[in-house]
């Protein structure tokens, strides 16, 4: 085992004192900053644009309708026809004319509406317009009924359900698509962390043979010992780099808050105030907060450096056979369906079933299978799976994990002496009885 320590710690070392490695380490937390940065401030430049709107309403029917916003003007034009409202519109480079033509049938009306610019419209104002226009056209038509509208709008009953569980946990859509979204993120964090590094030890492997310095190597070492330390240490080297990235990225996005008052979050707040408004948006906010309060961050921590840690161990032995069973990095291609397609299921699997139902039956396998439960599982945490079944499906990744290391090893003792002949499958099978 002593050579094992060895290994673990020359593997480590030549992978973080590598140049690329520690390029890539400072350098993609600062990419990956930049670009929310950058996302953030250009939304915070375009929420920030005034757009002028003439309206032309030839009708009078919407002359009180159009109430001016910070970001939103809205400029009545009288006394011109159509031809002369576009004229000056486009002359004044305004962001576009609305005209509403003078037709005594609403509903004809309603088609005949339109509304002219130099490009296309954004969604959200034309959005914003049709909304404005449905509700005048609506209170128009309940009054030639001899309706009274605020009678309608007094009775209508807006529902909004409270969720909680048997248990009396209360839940929400909020919370869910937060636990969602974490889930999301560890699955896929897990997903690019095994084809990275897994790639990284296949490649190592790869050089070493093609040096054939691993013959020297192994005539000290057993093989069995020589891919674990390769494993132990190209992961270490993975963590090591991962830590690195979240005390940068924390960091950095702190600095850039403060020094640019670039607030990432203004994203997602400034598109959500279109669609439900200042008060809502707050709303959400607080019930946002509330919801991250309530997750079990010890439990969903723990469970994700195990699977973490189990998911990439077990892959990365499978990574480190193909390397040894090839002479180059071209040939690696017939073998690497065999461990893509997994984690590729896992993906979807999560995506599409644990979303719609986390603990269905079809959810609840995929969550125990070793090759797909580090995805499947790390998504179906957040929504409250028992202590039990984590500890079973993180057990069984481990068990597997055993089992591969010696189906890997059986075929690495063979591999890293073999040369000039591209392994066949039927091939991997007899080296298993060596």
């Amino acid at each position: 085992m002593n050579h094992l320590a060895l290994i673990t710690k020359r593997e480590y070392l030549t992978k973080v004192y590598n140049k690329s490695f520690i390029i890539m380490t400072f350098l993609s937390p600062l990419i990956l900053v930049g670009v929310f940065a950058l996302v953030a401030y250009l939304t915070s430049v375009n929420s920030d644009t005034v757009r002028t709107i003439h309206v032309l309403d030839e009708s009078s029917l919407f002359l009180e309708s159009f109430s001016s916003t910070p970001q939103m003007q809205y400029k009545l034009v009288f006394d011109a026809d159509l031809e002369e409202a576009k004229t000056t519109a486009e002359s004044e480079n305004v962001y576009g004319l609305l005209y509403i033509p003078k037709n005594g049938d609403l509903d004809a009306l309603a088609e005949e509406i339109t509304f002219y610019s130099q490009d296309s419209p954004s969604f959200s104002v034309i959005g914003s317009l049709n909304r404005i226009l449905e509700q005048r056209l609506n209170t128009l038509k309940l009054r030639d009924a001899g309706i009274d509208s605020q009678v309608i709008q007094d009775l209508r009953v807006r529902v909004s359900m409270a969720q909680e569980t048997f248990a009396g946990k209360e839940t929400s859509e909020i919370g869910s698509g937060l636990k969602l979204a974490f889930g999301a993120f560890a699955g896929y964090l897990l997903f690019m962390f095994i084809i990275i590094y897994g790639n990284m030890i296949m490649r190592s492997v790869i050089e070493e043979k093609s040096s054939r310095v691993i013959e020297v190597i192994v005539s000290s070492v057993k093989p069995r010992v020589l891919m674990l330390g390769k494993i132990f240490g190209t992961t270490l080297a993975g963590i090591t780099q991962f830590l690195i990235w979240v005390v940068l990225i924390g960091i950095l996005s702190t600095v850039v808050s403060s020094v640019f008052g670039v607030d990432p979050s203004s994203v997602s707040a400034s598109q959500q105030a279109v669609v439900t408004g200042g008060d809502s948006t707050q709303q959400i906010m607080v019930q946002l907060f509330a919801e991250i309060q309530s997750l079990e961050f010890l439990n969903l921590i723990i469970m994700f450096i195990l699977f973490f840690i189990g998911g990439y161990l077990l892959y990365a032995s499978l990574y480190a056979t193909i390397g040894a069973a090839v002479d180059s990095e071209t040939d690696t291609q017939q073998f690497m369906l065999p461990i893509l397609m997994p984690l590729m299921l896992a993906v979807y699997v999560g995506a599409f079933t644990v979303i719609e139902n986390p603990h269905g039956s079809v959810s609840q396998i995929f969550s125990y299978i070793p090759f797909t439960s580090p995805v499947v599982m790390l998504m179906r945490i957040p929504f409250g799976v028992p202590l039990w079944q984590q500890l079973i499906s993180v057990g069984l990744v481990f068990v597997t994990f055993l089992g591969a290391v010696w189906f890997a090893a059986k075929i690495y003792r063979v591999g890293i002496l073999m040369y000039g002949k591209k392994p066949t499958y039927k091939e991997l099978f007899k080296w298993l009885k060596y």
